[in-house]
């Protein structure tokens, strides 16, 4: 017999493994229900991060005699917002799609606009960040038939946790602006 024997492998070198082949995502949901409820999520996950930078940019900018309470109010929304965009994004990735991630891409995908660029008073802050949060939850309950359709319940879980957020947050600044 005459096997060929292999070289001998050299101190510190590395043979590669041939990279698992990713396949075709089977996980109960279709390509295109994937699709439709990952265009939808990056829709979300767009309103979400722009009212974030509007609450953080009120947050700086605030004044007036309800300074304080509008200050930790706001950094108390920004904070829950902050971390709301991590579930998202990865709940996107999780469907097989990238998770839009620049401000051009949520400029074209949002709903919100962008924050005034001169900072209104006080109270004109909280209308905005309550129209923001009404906002941010139309788009969440807008993708609850699709969802349910495609039987996606961690997207669900998701869009229920958002949409409690979203409307106890507008509530609590609804009713600071009442007279």
């Amino acid at each position: 017999m005459n096997a060929k024997k292999s070289p001998p492998k050299r101190a510190g070198s590395r043979t590669r493994a041939a990279a698992p082949s990713a396949g075709r995502m089977d996980i109960g949901i279709s390509d295109a229900h994937r699709a439709a409820i990952a265009a939808g999520l990056s829709r979300l996950l767009a309103d979400t991060y722009t009212l974030y930078l509007t609450t953080h940019n009120f947050h700086w900018n605030v004044t007036g005699p309800m300074f304080n309470s509008l200050h930790a109010m706001f950094m108390t929304q920004y904070t829950e917002l902050w971390t709301a965009v991590d579930p998202i994004a990865e709940r996107i990735r999780s469907l097989g799609h990238v998770a839009p991630g620049s401000y051009a891409q949520y400029g074209k995908l949002s709903s919100l606009p962008d924050a005034p660029a001169v900072p209104p008073r006080a109270l004109d802050m909280v209308r905005i960040l309550a129209q923001g949060h009404e906002a941010v939850a139309r788009t969440a309950r807008s993708l609850l038939p699709l969802v349910d359709q495609a039987s996606d319940e961690p997207t669900t879980d998701i869009l229920v946790q958002r949409l409690t957020v979203h409307e106890q947050a507008a509530w609590m600044l609804r009713a600071l602006l009442e007279e």
